[in-house]
Parts: structure tokens; sequence; C-alpha cells
């Protein structure tokens, strides 16, 4: 009896130290990246020339590199694309149904329903993969970025164009897709892995050197830009967005990825992705949109913090499972 009673807390102390390893450096960097702004040892030209360096740069070459090293047959993952492209599309129309009866401020409605769907996919949820499952974790993920994140940029272009009375038209949305960096890079690697191309040795290495700032960076950036004096504001449309964002949504993909069979490192990404928090892409479009970027700030603020707890609840229930 004491040997089945130390071998369940065993796994239960193994259970927590997984999810901790997964969650953990998250919490730790975005926490420094907080205390350094309040100490003013980094200030908002660092944090804004940072975001861009992450974006234009950093985060691509993580992305070109992870996906041009790895053998495209070997990693290609069909059903787990077209699962978190229908799934999204599902989860951004049942929001919006939601939004509708509960958001009162009409203008505000396009905001509540990005902040639901979005994910900091980019960032937050590549590196939780990493963090789970390390270089197959990155490829599992990149490629799954590679065809929602399009996906999510043309859905909150239609639901903040519906709820503002805008629309930036079907040229506006393609060319926006068609230069975003992520994008590119994605598109400009699917052809090395597929065709299995040896990139010169220096090619990688320089590559790796500006692979290898992107975590650290961008969380240290948004730990940086969390400002939590803005949650006073715009709370029943805040806590709305962000519990459809920390519970509702990995909520619906768990369930939907264990029905429709996946197991292991597959429904492992789809938890990850999708319990990230809100893209803080998110911010950048409402404000250039002319919508309410004080709650945009709010969501992405909330879900940051919150996805630390709801997140590392989640890979414990799913590992204390056996199913991740």
């Amino acid at each position: 009896m004491d040997a089945t009673r130390h071998d369940r807390v065993s796994d239960l102390l193994g259970v927590i130290d997984f999810s901790l390893s997964v969650t953990g450096p998250i919490f730790v960097v975005l926490a420094l990246g907080y205390w350094l702004m309040r100490r003013r040892l980094i200030d908002d030209a660092f944090v804004n020339t940072g975001s861009r360096l992450v974006f234009n740069v950093a985060l691509p070459a993580l992305l070109f590199i992870g996906i041009g090293k790895t053998r495209f047959d070997d990693a290609a993952n069909p059903e787990l694309i077209a699962f978190g492209v229908v799934a999204s599309i599902v989860v951004w129309l049942v929001l919006e149904v939601i939004a509708a009866r509960l958001v009162s401020e009409p203008r505000d409605r396009g905001v509540v329903v990005q902040g639901g769907f979005r994910s900091n996919m980019g960032i937050v949820g590549l590196a939780y993969c990493v963090n789970a499952y390390g270089d197959d974790g990155l490829v599992a993920a990149s490629l799954y970025l590679a065809l929602v994140t399009i996906v999510f940029n043309v859905i909150a272009v239609i639901t903040l164009g519906r709820s503002l009375n805008r629309s930036q038209g079907l040229g506006a949305t393609a060319r926006s897709i068609a230069t975003n960096p992520l994008i590119i890079a994605i598109v400009l690697a699917l052809p090395v892995s597929w065709l299995a191309l040896d990139l010169p040795g220096w090619a990688l290495q320089s590559g790796q050197y500006f692979a290898n700032l992107t975590l650290p960076l961008a969380l240290l950036c948004t730990g940086a830009a969390l400002d939590f004096r803005q949650l006073r504001r715009e709370v029943g449309s805040t806590m709305l967005a962000s519990a459809a964002k920390l519970v509702a949504v990995p909520l619906t993909f768990v369930l939907g990825a264990l029905a429709w069979g996946f197991r292991g490192i597959d429904l492992g990404v789809l938890l990850l992705m999708s319990s990230a928090p809100t893209a803080a892409a998110s911010y950048v479009m409402v404000r250039a949109m002319g919508g309410n970027a004080t709650l945009a700030a709010n969501i992405i603020a909330l879900t940051t913090v919150g996805s630390i707890l709801t997140t590392s609840i989640g890979v414990m229930v799913l590992r204390g499972l056996s199913l991740i």
C-alpha cells in the first residue's frame, strides 16, 4: 500500500514538474520584463524596437530555420492543420453570436470576438510547444502556425470591419497577409523542407543567431508592456473575452481534438496553441482601425497573466490522463 501511495505521489509530482517546465520559464521572463520596466532599466523605446525586431527578423528566422531543417514528409500533418482551421472558424462564429447578445456597445463586439479567438501563437504558443516538446514541438507548431495565422488575420479584419462599420476590402486584406513577415518566412521555408534542400552551414548559423533572440526578447517585451491599471476599465467586456480565450476556446479545441482522435504531441500542440493569451497584434489592428484600443489592451494584459495558470492546469490534466 505504501509503495502504491509512493508511486501515485511520484506520478503527481512528475505531472506537476512537466506542467511547470512548460509554463514556468514563460512566467519568469514575463515577470522579469515587467520588473525591469518598473525599475526603468528598460523603456518604451526598447519595447517598441525589440517588438519590431522580433516580428520582422528574429521570429521569421526561427520559423524558417525550424521548418527548413526538417523533412516535410516527416513533419507535415494535414489533419492537425485542417482541425485548427475548422475549429478556429467555428469558435469565431460562436463568439460572434455571443458578443451580439452580451456586449451592449456594437463597436466593442469585434474587439471582444478577436480577443477571444486570436491566440499569441507566434510567441507564447510557440514557447509553450518548445518547452514541452523541444524541436519536435517547434516543427509541429510552426506548420500549424502557418495556415492558422492566415485564418486569424482574415477573420480579424472581417469581425472588426463589421463592428466598426469599416471594410478594408479584399485587396487590402490580401496585401496584409502577403506582406506578413511570419507568413513570408513560412512560405519560403516550405519548399526547402519539401525538397529536402541542405542550406549552407554559414547561413544556418547566422540565422540561428537571430532565431535564438526570439523567445527571450519577445517575452521580455511582452512583460514590459503589461499595464494592470488598464484593467479597471471595461471590466465586463474584458472578462467575457478573457473567459473565452482562457477557458472556453481551449476546452473546445481539446474536446474536439479528442473526438477527432488526436493524442500525444498533436493534442499537446492544440492545447498549447489554443490556450496561449490574446495576440499583441490584436491591439495594433484595433488601434489602426479606430476601435476601442483600451479594451484590446485590457484583454491582452489579463489573458497574458491568466494563461500561465489555465495552461498549467490543462497540461496537468491531460498529462495526468496520459493523453499528451
